[in-house]
């Protein structure tokens, strides 16, 4: 067997352990995924409150990955904050999800933009539950807690309208 070869076969096998030693089940994912149970946490909000994913259950919710030095998250963050105001009465929930920063950072963003959503200071937690890579993302659970999309990149208000809709 060449080095190439065995290269690879090695590269399959430590996948493959990674993947078991992970927990691939179903019933509690490490990683978000379309179709299965968002995953549990409990986090920090900006105001010094604790949020958990369990205490929205039966809401649709939004998860709105962000950095207050994101270019995107800041144009997205007016029209995000009036869609939780024009679909609050339905049950929708949006969280925001501050990316790496400090509660202060949080605090100043939700103030800035006068959001009526509350938003958690993410230490990685989340990033790592939600493989982000790059700013915005977008979560959309629905009541039963199940993730029903991913979106990765700045939406407009009408996408992330049509996003909504499969949720609420």
């Amino acid at each position: 067997m060449g080095k190439f070869a065995s290269a690879t076969l090695l590269c399959a096998l430590l996948a493959a352990c990674s993947a078991s030693a992970s927990g691939g089940g179903t019933s509690s994912p490490k990683h978000a995924r379309i179709g299965q149970a968002a995953p549990q946490w409990t986090q920090s909000t900006a105001s010094g409150s604790r949020l958990s994913l369990a205490s929205l259950r039966g809401s649709p919710v939004y998860l709105n990955f962000f950095a207050t030095w994101c270019g995107p998250c800041n144009e997205e963050a007016p029209y995000i904050n009036d869609l939780q105001k024009l679909y609050a009465a339905r049950g929708l929930r949006v969280i925001g999800v501050d990316e790496l920063e400090s509660a202060q950072k949080a605090r100043e963003f939700v103030a800035k933009f006068h959001l009526v959503y509350p938003a958690v200071v993410d230490d990685g937690a989340l990033q790592s539950q939600y493989n982000v890579n790059g700013l915005p993302v977008h979560v959309f659970i629905d009541r039963r807690g199940t993730v029903r999309n991913i979106i990765v990149g700045q939406l407009d208000r009408s996408e992330i309208v049509a996003a909504l809709r499969t949720i609420l």
